[in-house]
């Protein structure tokens, strides 16, 4: 039972990380309808960003913390102007190739930049574990966990109360009318990729923290996962993107535990193909209906 629960625990853990990114992954497909394939690699660009405040120029860790969510705010609204904004109008197919070039082109960039060694990253909190139970938990699975949740309960407020979340509610049900009821759709676009980049850094710096090792690739994995995560939740749906993050992270914990370490994506994808023969919209995302 102790080892089930310390699984639990550790699942948790890394789903929050998965459900952090996977926030902007479902935002952004919420209103443009965009895979945004280059999104983990948003979070490497956040945990170089870390790395190199922290460690190269010494700052403390909120200063390092803001630059990095700066840094992924500032990638991810160039990124959709220079990149998204021009294929806008053109087949979906169109920006989705477009997003795993940019990906592409932002790891050679890391490759180019940093070289391929990984960087360590420094160890930033000395809390010693906390003994539930006779369970040792991690002070970094605790803040990890407690920040995921009140980062999805922030932004849930933010998009059902403020004047920017209620615009980008309206773009995700009807474009052109909302055009014509005078939003600006574009500073609408531009906001949901900053909120959802700004996401990434922040879950950069947890996953650095517990996994202190920094390199080009590192966003591949996480962000692939992360998509997994947002279309078995619901894409589209911000609390489905979290229940999404949560079940693979503790799917993925528990197979490593008790099935074998190099069978856990595999069952981690059989779950999302289950999920989506008996429910293709997720699992708490709703139908919709579309005239043609």
């Amino acid at each position: 039972m102790i080892l089930f629960l310390n699984q639990l625990i550790n699942g948790l853990h890394v789903g929050s990380i998965y459900a952090l990114i996977a926030l902007g992954y479902t935002m952004v497909y919420g209103i443009v309808k965009l895979i945004n394939f280059a999104h983990g690699d948003i979070l490497m660009i956040g945990a170089y960003t870390a790395v190199i405040t922290l460690t190269s120029l010494g700052w403390s860790a909120p200063a390092a913390l803001l630059a990095t969510i700066l840094m992924c705010v500032l990638f991810g609204v160039v990124i959709e102007r220079v990149a998204y904004k021009p294929l806008r109008s053109s087949a979906r197919i169109s920006s989705l190739i477009t997003a795993i070039g940019v990906s592409m082109l932002l790891q050679n960039a890391a490759l180019l930049v940093f070289g391929a060694q990984s960087r360590p990253f420094p160890t930033l909190l000395q809390v010693d574990s906390l003994d539930v139970f006779g369970l040792r938990i991690s002070f970094v699975t605790v803040l990890t966990v407690a920040v995921s949740a009140a980062l999805m309960v922030i932004l849930q407020v933010f998009v059902q109360t403020t004047k920017p979340g209620k615009a980008m509610r309206a773009v995700s049900e009807d474009y052109s009318t909302a055009l014509l009821m005078g939003i600006n759709v574009n500073t609408t676009i531009t906001v949901t990729f900053a909120v959802g980049c700004a996401l990434a850094g922040i879950g950069a710096f947890l996953y650095c923290m517990a996994y202190p090792a920094v390199s080009p690739t590192m966003g591949s994995l996480p962000g692939l996962k992360a998509f997994i995560a947002a279309v078995l939740g619901g894409i589209g749906v911000i609390p489905g993107a979290m229940l999404g993050g949560f079940v693979m992270g503790i799917a993925e914990s528990l197979t490593k535990a008790y099935i074998s370490t190099q069978m856990s994506d595999a069952v981690v994808y059989g779950i999302l193909i289950i999920v989506l023969l008996f429910k293709p919209t997720g699992l708490i995302g709703s139908r919709s209906r579309e005239k043609v």
